[in-house]
């Protein structure tokens, strides 16, 4: 499959199998996190990985959006270890976690594994149920899991606004 078919076709999965993820298909998606570019290759970002019964629980409590996924990933990011851009003092860290999570996210859909994006969750939480360090962002957790048999893109999945809405060419027209 094209690149470009993949990033189509992909779509928020929010309804999993429960046949656990395939160690080397985890191991894929990883990897492909660690290849994801990061600014000036500082790499912040920190990836934990829940998939006992356990762990899926206590992530539970802090979502009601890991939609019975036997696995999950929390994405965060050590702030203090991302670029820094001078001139305002922008931190990449959640810029690179981004691209790390799409890196993951487009190779778990490559591999016949589903993933949702998901920003609803409890970050106090989570950082206390799962021992995360205070100076970690917590940036999005990424439910993993083969689609169930009903999983089917939401109605607004192929809507997208006109090139002329999001792009323009040398510079932005005078607002009317």
């Amino acid at each position: 499959m094209t690149i470009q078919k993949l990033m189509q076709n992909r779509y928020s999965v929010r309804s999993y199998s429960q046949m656990p993820l395939q160690p080397e298909h985890l191991a894929q998606i990883l990897n492909a996190g660690r290849a994801a570019p990061t600014a000036a290759n500082r790499q912040p970002q920190r990836v934990l990985v829940v998939r006992s019964e356990d762990g899926l629980e206590r992530l539970g409590q802090c979502s009601r959006s890991l939609f019975g996924a036997p696995c999950a990933l929390i994405v965060c990011t050590d702030r203090e270890s991302a670029w820094q851009r001078q001139q305002d003092q922008f931190n990449s860290a959640t810029m690179d976690a981004s691209i790390v999570t799409t890196h993951m996210m487009l190779q778990a859909w490559d591999l016949g594994i589903g993933s949702c994006w998901v920003c609803a969750f409890d970050p106090d939480k989570v950082r206390r149920l799962f021992n995360i360090p205070d100076n970690w962002q917590i940036e999005c957790l990424l439910p993993l899991g083969y689609p169930a048999a009903d999983a089917a893109p939401g109605p607004n999945h192929s809507q997208r606004k006109p090139p002329e809405a999001t792009v323009f060419d040398e510079q932005v027209p005078e607002q009317t």
